[in-house]
């Protein structure tokens, strides 16, 4: 897990052969006014999901992991809180994972909590159990998914 400004996000870019196509992406945007929703970058290696929510605050905030892509998620505004865990530190739901959607839910809340603030990233990789939306008010961000074989 990384979380730092997006004006620092080239450091990171020699981690994956996409991060340094989906911080360009991130950075050569304005986001007051985007409409939300799906955004081709790469077709099945990358896109990105550009959203507005509501914080669930932690004790709605759900515990997930993803096994095919890498969440860039990025705060644009509102104050995000995220939570997390070590992958084998978890308990499956019992649901198991969804191939579909790319997701497991488990069971609990994370050990560690942190605050996202406007201008900030974080990167999950499939080991990295997160909870998003754990803060209270209105959170504009951008999920960035990068394939991770790609």
């Amino acid at each position: 897990m990384i979380l730092d400004r997006l004006e620092s996000a080239d450091r990171y870019a020699a981690l994956h052969p996409l991060f340094a196509a989906g911080f360009a992406f991130l950075r050569g945007r304005t986001w007051e006014g985007q409409p939300d929703g799906r955004v081709e970058l790469d077709g099945a290696r990358m896109y990105a999901l550009p959203s507005r929510d509501r914080g669930r605050g932690r004790t709605g905030a759900k515990l997930e992991t993803h096994r095919k892509y890498i969440d860039i998620q990025f705060v644009a505004e509102g104050d995000e809180w995220m939570g997390w865990e070590a992958l084998e530190a978890c308990r499956s739901t019992g649901l198991g994972y969804d191939g579909g959607r790319d997701i497991e839910f488990y069971t609990g809340a994370p050990r560690i909590w942190i605050p996202v603030p406007p201008g900030h990233f974080t990167i999950f990789f499939p080991e990295d159990a997160h909870a998003p939306l754990a803060g209270d008010g209105p959170v504009r961000k951008i999920v960035v998914k990068v394939r991770v074989d790609s």
